[in-house]
């Protein structure tokens, strides 16, 4: 295998990845499709403790990987452990777009998460949230 060809896959786990949360979501805008996945693996990295964070990011396709970690720092505290704390973490993500509800993107993500992880991983970093964030755990995506 070529680096482009490893390139190429790398890009295409990503796309798979984004085009699987476009069906959860039922939108049609893949960028803001893209924005809503980065802003939400941020608020849900950022919600666990430092070693399932980690755990989640080594699951995560290369470059998807290297984006939920941009802007991490492993030595702080977790964040957004009140439910509306994390919503509004992937709100600002979103640059408060009127148009994106953080709930549905939060509870896409776990239908994606659950999907796309090998098996367990999900249900162990859901585990890993704080409590007030598990019932986003069940989609009222299709």
């Amino acid at each position: 295998m070529t680096v482009t060809d490893e390139f190429k896959a790398a890009v295409d786990a990503t796309e798979a990845w984004v085009d699987e949360l476009m069906r959860l979501l039922g939108w049609h805008d893949q960028m803001r499709v893209y924005l809503a996945l980065i802003a939400a693996l941020h608020a849900f990295r950022d919600c666990l403790p430092r070693d399932e964070a980690v755990r989640v990011g080594a699951a995560l396709p290369i470059l998807l990987r290297g984006l939920y970690y941009e802007g991490w720092y492993p030595g702080s505290r977790p964040a957004g452990r009140r439910r509306q704390a994390f919503l509004e973490r992937i709100g600002d993500g979103v640059h408060r777009d009127p148009a994106i509800d953080p709930e549905d993107v939060a509870r896409a993500l776990f239908a994606l998460l659950s999907l796309r992880l090998p098996s367990g991983e999900a249900e162990n970093a859901k585990a890993a949230t704080p409590l007030a964030l598990h019932n986003l755990g069940r989609t009222r995506c299709s």
